[in-house]
């Protein structure tokens, strides 16, 4: 299955990202992408994005990734609604309270312990 996605690239503190297509099992970070689609650049914000090739793959049955999908609909390339996109920690935090609670109460429940003689 491919990927529309974001690959960072810049120095440190200094973000700019390319817009990449790979498969979905790569890492972004890895470097091996089929096509560069784009660039966009959050602190200036520039986009420069090959419309028609973006087009091309998603015809094809590529998905983009949610904020990849609001940056396309953003400049227009695509249309529909942007997409809610949640935070890192925002996901995290319940599935954590939920091992936590799992454990406790493994623990809590003692073994039947029968005399022994």
């Amino acid at each position: 299955m491919l990927k529309i996605r974001l690959q960072r690239v810049g120095r440190r503190h200094e973000p700019a990202f390319r817009l990449v297509l790979t498969e979905h099992a790569n890492s972004s970070k890895s470097g091996r992408f089929k096509e560069l689609l784009g660039s966009y650049d959050p602190r200036k914000k520039g986009e420069a994005l090959k419309a028609e090739r973006l087009k091309h793959w998603l015809s094809k049955g590529a998905t983009p990734t949610p904020t990849v999908q609001n940056l396309l609909v953003r400049k227009g390339v695509i249309r529909g609604k942007k997409v809610h996109v949640a935070g890192a920690m925002a996901g995290a935090v319940p599935a954590t309270e939920e091992v936590k609670n799992d454990t406790i109460e493994a623990v809590e429940t003692p073994a039947d312990v029968s005399p022994t003689e």
